[in-house]
């Protein structure tokens, strides 16, 4: 399987902060969540792919490096970033008509059916939309030039959960249209990655906590709630973190069965990803 992303050594510092030596891949025909809580390093990542932010390391994309062949690479992605976009003096039509010029894969009957599937008016300026108009657009120019990869920074953020599972439904049918297509996804809305995401790295304080296959950290992930004399049972290095709440114990394990069988232990819930995200930022070890 080849991958449409890979970072090596990716490394970036700001005062107060410092993205260190992450390394990671996004493989072709495959959705990547990228989670971690804000300030972790998710935006300065993507920023970096995309070369708006001049990082150290390596970063390819589909095997070219993202600065020497920024113009090349731009053609094959699509982007949707919190902080950027176009004149909020422009119209939906005025964008198709620069779009055309600028993209020579721009799908103006794709563009014009998503504006016409997400209600937005053709003919208001942008700046007469709501935040979650503005994003739809976003969402819907990215997509209309049929990029090989999309990276997205919160795109379903500000929306409704239908119009939220409409997106979602329309990242999945992006992918599934052709299999050498890949998506990197940041999100803080982490039940969104349970249905549609492949993959999940997870960043905190500018380091990669873990990356891993959606479902493996879903099946093999549990969260045990104890009393204090259970859980003064258990050896440090068969959990990760623990959070004492005020009638139990919450202990977070990467690997339930061995849990279940070493101690006997009946009952090991199912965690979110929000869950596991939670435990490892908040808890202790």
């Amino acid at each position: 399987m080849k991958n449409n992303i890979e970072l090596q050594n990716v490394s970036k510092k700001y005062q107060g902060f410092s993205l260190k030596e992450i390394s990671f891949s996004v493989p072709e025909g495959s959705i990547v969540g990228l989670i971690g809580e804000n300030g972790a390093g998710k935006t300065t990542t993507i920023k970096s792919i995309l070369n708006i932010t001049n990082a150290g390391g390596t970063i390819t994309i589909l095997g070219k490096d993202n600065k020497k062949n920024e113009k090349e690479i731009k053609e094959k992605v699509g982007a949707v970033l919190d902080d950027s976009f176009m004149s909020e003096y422009l119209t939906l039509k005025q964008i198709n008509s620069i779009m055309k010029e600028f993209y020579k894969t721009w799908n103006e009957e794709k563009y014009f059916g998503y504006l016409n599937q997400f209600n937005l008016p053709t003919n208001k300026l942008i700046k007469e939309f709501s935040s979650g108009m503005k994003m739809k657009l976003k969402i819907a120019t990215a997509i209309s030039h049929e990029p090989q990869i999309l990276i997205l920074d919160e795109p379903t953020s500000g929306l409704d959960p239908v119009v939220r599972s409409e997106i979602l439904d329309i990242f999945r049918k992006y992918i599934e249209e052709d299999e050498t297509r890949s998506i990197l996804l940041s999100t803080h809305i982490t039940t969104d990655l349970e249905h549609i995401s492949d993959y999940i790295v997870f960043i905190e304080k500018g380091e990669i906590i873990f990356n891993l296959p959606t479902t493996d950290l879903l099946e093999n992930y549990g969260i045990i709630k104890c009393s204090k004399e259970d859980f003064a049972k258990l050896k440090k290095e068969d959990y990760i973190k623990y959070k004492k709440e005020k009638y139990q114990y919450e202990v977070l394990t990467d690997d339930k069965y061995k849990i279940k069988q070493k101690y006997n232990i009946a009952t090991i819930d199912k965690p979110s990803i929000e869950e596991i995200m939670l435990l490892y930022i908040k808890g202790d070890k």
